[in-house]
């Protein structure tokens, strides 16, 4: 599909548009974007709306399709989060009424192997039988690849038996693939593939954001072609990183660089996804994460001076 980028700036008195900063190209994987559906909750940063409205929903999703974004990846945590769930249900139900594609990201629970392997077995059940099943409202909008649903893993604590999830999740009608985030894992031949993640590079995070992740990036596919070619390697592109606001930010920064950091992530998912054998998709981290300063909703940086246009800026 055409990649049509046109974001608006970040202040409110201009609008900055980047269709400079955005590589132009016939076709490219299906864009997708990271979805958080906790504000609203007392435990997240007020942004100026719930995401348990369905008039911000729709919005978003429309404003999403304008981007050139085919649908939303949505963090999940099963029962443990009531608030996301709900958020989630709204999201597939009006992602079928938007032509729009939803997928979820469970988010592993950060405990022992038993506890964090039954919580997922818990949660993936309840998702097959709530979410993916013929019946369930929205099923037609839920992301499909070769005609199996696409089920993303975050994980925290990394201690879930997964080989025991992939075995339950392949007696489900179809089988789901399983993308696990970029890391080593003792359950690699349990997943279909992997997706690349925000990360700043061999040389760590710098404190003027200059380190955006290039190296990473160019391994990351590298990784993919030479170790899973016959995996799914699901790229990523990012604008910026910023957990200042996050509770449990670190001080760690990635640059806009005036919109540079988000062309040139998807550049290299572009030159690394050649025609004769294109990754199916590239993920954008993320659509609207403010506590960690990689949301795209509102638009990219905007530049006003050269100096702002510097590696740290």
């Amino acid at each position: 599909m055409a990649l049509l980028l046109l974001l608006q700036g970040c202040t409110h008195s201009s609008l900055l548009t980047t269709r400079s900063h955005v590589p132009s190209v016939q076709t490219y994987p299906k864009l997708l974007a990271v979805y958080e559906p906790w504000f609203g909750h007392p435990q997240h940063i007020a942004v100026g709306y719930s995401s348990q409205d369905p008039i911000q929903i729709r919005q978003q999703i429309d404003r999403a399709k304008t981007m050139g974004i085919s649908g939303f990846v949505v963090d999940w945590y099963g029962d443990r989060e009531p608030f996301l769930d709900h958020g989630y249900a709204l999201v597939q139900s009006i992602a079928a009424e938007k032509n729009f594609k939803v997928a979820m990201m469970y988010d592993e629970l950060d405990g022992q192997e038993d506890q964090a392997t039954d919580d997922a077995l818990t949660a993936f059940d309840k998702f097959n039988q709530t979410y993916l099943a013929p019946d369930a409202t929205g099923r037609h909008a839920y992301l499909t690849y070769n005609e199996r649903p696409v089920i993303f893993i975050f994980p925290k604590g990394g201690r879930t038996n997964w080989k025991r999830v992939r075995e339950e999740t392949n007696s489900w009608n179809p089988s789901p693939l399983l993308i696990y985030e970029d890391r080593s894992t003792p359950y690699a031949d349990s997943m279909d593939g992997f997706y690349a993640w925000v990360n700043p590079g061999a040389k760590g995070w710098a404190a003027d954001g200059s380190n955006w992740g290039e190296d990473y990036l160019r391994g990351f596919y590298q990784r993919m072609q030479s170790n899973y070619p016959n995996k799914i390697a699901v790229g990523a592109a990012w604008a910026g990183f910023d957990d200042s606001k996050a509770s449990w930010g670190l001080n760690r920064h990635i640059s806009q660089r005036c919109g540079r950091t988000f062309s040139d992530t998807l550049n290299l998912a572009q030159e690394n996804s050649p025609p004769d054998h294109p990754m199916p998709f590239v993920l954008i981290a993320t659509w609207n994460d403010y506590e960690e300063g990689t949301a795209i909703e509102r638009g990219l940086a905007e530049c006003k001076t050269n100096s702002d246009s510097s590696p740290g800026h």
